[in-house]
């Protein structure tokens, strides 16, 4: 047990350096923007995770390497304390606008009690609020405890699309590329953050790898937005949370706020990018476009995105929820049916995408009184869904619904074989024997079964915590929310705010740490817990 405890506590202890380096690095922002009155709160943050992590590493630094066991409990606990120690900026910022005012020179609206900003900020002075805040944003899930994020200082609304940019490729990749050394226990880290294929025969070549593709896209993303139209710092922010599909937006009413085809039509590639795997990233930098079609996840992602996107379209436009006279695109009028339908497109292709590319940016307004049930059940299942396996995106994942579906196939085609045949299952490239198409099988249905649970558990928890009938929620208003936290995506129908009950917030931060992890890691963890306690006992 105490060699266990080693190994986890030293690695944390790394995972807790990296998110000081990322704190202290940030501390750039208020300098940049003349915000000085943060800057104390801003150090003092990064000093506190790096002298546990320093402490924790260096105690332990002659620890074994981790094994599976090892590599599960590192992943749960990992995340759950970066969102821990990632919550401070937004507790100290919010308590310094309280409590020192006049002394750190303070703006006027940060402290005045009924201004927009001041009750923004001071929703974070709960403890509470500030790790919602920070889950959120590491898991790349999007939904807020902001009321207005526009009024917040630069440096939390930095800070908020920052983590999920980093959260977006994964806390354990980036220690890995940075701290850690090459070996079997970087390989096993990796892999219990839900990723299994490698760049390269090398781990730390592998990570470093994929945050050099994500360095690229997020530049090249910044430019496709700041070319659309957006302001910089509108576009710095947004290409990254879009990239690594988190949907943290600097703007009160997310990417509406803009009411721009241009920028609506600028943000689907990048949403897109993110939902797939960085193994097909790698190759079609090195021209091998063939993958873009050859591999499963990649084309049935787009299978996914296009059947989702005239389903939508079609249960919108049905509904008459988008009418409107004359619409200019391109230079071209459009007006009366032919109006109506490009606006019933333009919102269900950017709300779909969004939803099933776990990002979370919103553009439609209200996706609560103001969609059918219909509508938003469409939705919902995108989030539950999620995209391609070894990508941004949360969800049960693409690979896993497909392996489901083939292997159900396989399975009743098996019975008009005779019992002797040799038979092959073929999934994404690969010949596997009946026992390899077994194990497939069982893991896909094993997550999938925990994940739906857990959907129903939250679902439970939320129905009776927030108003139910006419005059407050509907199932499929709960359904949407819970499955757009556990799926890390962040569109909301109207629950998820500073106000919504204590136990349905740590609900919700139960659903999206699972949801990150995809569940075995965190139930690992909590068993070994409970198991301990028992041997203690």
């Amino acid at each position: 047990m105490a060699n266990r405890l080693g190994t986890i506590a030293r690695d944390l202890g790394r995972m807790l350096e990296a998110l000081a380096g990322l704190i202290l690095v940030s501390v750039l922002i208020p300098l940049v923007w003349r915000e000085w009155w943060v800057v104390p709160g801003m150090v003092l943050s990064g000093i506190l995770p790096l002298l546990v992590g320093v402490g924790l590493s260096r105690t332990f630094q002659d620890a074994e390497d981790p094994g599976r066991l090892h590599g599960m409990m590192i992943a749960a606990s990992g995340w759950f304390f970066v969102a821990v120690f990632g919550s401070v900026p937004f507790l100290l910022i919010a308590w310094t606008a309280q409590l020192d005012p006049g002394v750190l020179n303070v703006p006027v609206r940060f402290t005045t009690t009924g201004t927009e900003a001041y009750s923004t900020l001071a929703a974070f002075q709960n403890p509470l609020n500030g790790f919602f805040e920070s889950m959120s944003g590491f898991t790349g899930t999007g939904l807020t405890m902001s009321v207005h994020e526009d009024v917040l200082p630069h440096t939390l609304q930095w800070w908020r699309s920052f983590i999920e940019w980093v959260g977006g490729v994964g806390v354990i990749v980036l220690t890995t590329a940075i701290l850690a050394r090459p070996g079997s226990g970087s390989l096993t880290l990796y892999e219990s953050e839900a990723r299994s294929e490698k760049i390269h025969p090398s781990i730390v070549s592998t990570v470093r790898t994929i945050w050099w593709i994500f360095l690229l896209f997020t530049f090249f993303s910044i430019l496709v937005l700041w070319l659309a139209g957006m302001p910089m710092w509108d576009a710095i922010n947004h290409a990254m949370t879009g990239l690594a599909t988190g949907g943290f937006s600097i703007t009160d009413n997310s990417i509406a706020t803009y009411d721009s085809v241009a920028i609506d039509f600028a943000l689907i590639p990048i949403m897109i990018l993110g939902s797939i795997a960085f193994p097909i990233h790698y190759l079609i930098l090195r021209g091998d476009l063939r993958n873009l079609y050859r591999d499963l996840q990649t084309r049935w992602g787009f299978i996914f995105f296009g059947l989702g996107t005239l389903i939508l379209t079609a249960l919108l436009f049905d509904q008459g929820f988008y009418q409107t006279e004359a619409i200019v695109v391109a230079g071209i009028v459009l007006q009366g049916q032919a109006a109506t339908l490009f606006q019933t497109f333009r919102f269900a292709l950017f709300q779909f995408v969004s939803a099933a590319s776990c990002t979370g940016f919103q553009t439609a307004g209200s996706l609560g009184p103001g969609w059918s049930p219909q509508a938003q059940l469409t939705v919902t299942f995108g989030m539950v869904v999620g995209a391609a396996a070894g990508s941004t995106v949360g969800g049960i994942k693409l690979i896993r619904l497909l392996t489901l579906a083939k292997g159900t196939l396989f399975r009743i085609r098996g019975v008009f074989y005779p019992a002797s045949a040799v038979r092959t299952f073929r999934l994404n490239g690969r010949a596997l024997s009946t026992e390899e198409a077994a194990q497939e099988f069982e893991e896909a249905a094993i997550i999938t079964f925990l994940w739906v649970l857990f959907l129903g558990l939250g679902a439970f928890v939320l129905m009776l915590s927030v108003p139910m009938g006419p005059d407050g929620f509907t199932l499929e208003n709960v359904l949407f929310e819970v499955a757009s936290a556990q799926g890390n995506v962040g569109l909301s129908s109207g629950i998820t705010g500073p106000g919504m009950p204590t136990i349905t917030k740590v609900m919700f931060l139960f659903n999206m740490w699972i949801g990150r992890l995809e569940i075995i890691p965190v139930l690992v963890l909590l068993r070994s817990i409970f198991v301990s306690m028992e041997v203690y006992e």
